[in-house]
């Protein structure tokens, strides 16, 4: 990225970026319950904006495999490094948490494992299992990393009957290899298309702020629903730390109502746009608009 990306990042933040903070019993009692199960939530990896607001809702996005990544995507809070083996009790862990919490939806994402023969895939359909015996009325929702766009790995986590599948494409096609660790565009795409056609509601999201144009955004828009897509977030990038890519600008929040109706015009049948929009954000409403549709 250019230099110059660096002058934005030392101006002050737009009003429109002030996190709003909440205390309230809930966000106390979840905080609780992490801890004491040994859970790792992406929420508190992630850096995300809104974990006080959806740790308030009794909300949380569960983060499997442990917590250091295989990868060091240039954006990502998450640590990377050489993972721990995966913890067996994981998913029954996880799945009396979500029963502890009372949650109507469940999401759950991962570090990518590339260390793993099957990159994670079996934990990630026992975990759906274990919280499907466990809360029979929930619904779960997966966040996944690519496996490679091996066919055979996303089916193991498919045929546990997640209700969506969601994989990030993160960034426009021109800035993946600047954003990403060895991902590619093409293979998140191939990823999301096979996801699309067996079936499942697959749902993908969207950095901004990263130095891509509206018609790059619009493209890439357009690739998600070509390759069966149709639920979708778009947020504004914020830097974690200075190791991390600079913000190269912030988007307006019209601009985000303009991409939302841009991606709902283009075949989206569901859209969160935001500047503090990320990937689970508002997640159940996704199942109530949707439905049954896929």
């Amino acid at each position: 990225m250019p230099d110059c990306h660096d002058e934005v990042t030392r101006h002050k933040k737009p009003d429109w970026l002030k996190i709003k903070l909440h205390n309230s019993s809930n966000f106390g009692e979840v905080a609780r319950i992490v801890q004491e199960h040994g859970l790792h939530t992406i929420c508190s990896s992630g850096r995300c904006p809104n974990q006080a607001e959806c740790w308030s809702r009794r909300t949380a996005t569960f983060m499997i495999l442990g917590e250091i990544c295989t990868r060091s995507c240039k954006f990502c809070a998450t640590a990377t490094g050489k993972p721990l083996p995966p913890d067996p009790d994981e998913p029954q862990k996880l799945a009396r948490s979500v029963r502890l919490m009372g949650l109507k939806h469940c999401v759950v994402t991962s570090v990518t494992r590339d260390d793993l023969p099957d990159g994670g895939a079996e934990i990630w359909a026992e975990t759906v299992r274990a919280v499907r015996r466990e809360n029979p009325d929930t619904s779960i929702e997966l966040l996944i990393p690519d496996f490679d766009a091996r066919e055979d790995l996303i089916d193991t986590v498919i045929a546990a009957k997640p209700d969506i599948i969601g994989h990030n494409v993160e960034t426009v096609a021109r800035l993946t290899s600047q954003v990403r660790s060895r991902a590619r565009y093409e293979v998140s795409l191939k990823t999301l298309s096979h996801i699309a056609r067996s079936g499942c509601r697959t749902k993908s999201g969207l950095m901004v702020g990263l130095g891509e144009t509206d018609d790059e955004v619009l493209a890439a828009i357009d690739d998600l629903v070509a390759n069966g897509v149709r639920i979708m977030t778009i947020g504004q990038y914020l830097r974690p730390t200075l190791k991390h890519l600079p913000v190269a600008d912030y988007v307006t929040p019209e601009k985000f109502a303009t991409y939302k109706e841009e991606a709902l015009r283009r075949g989206m049948l569901y859209v969160e746009s935001g500047p503090m929009v990320r990937s689970s954000y508002m997640a159940e409403k996704a199942m109530q608009c949707c439905g049954s549709k896929k």
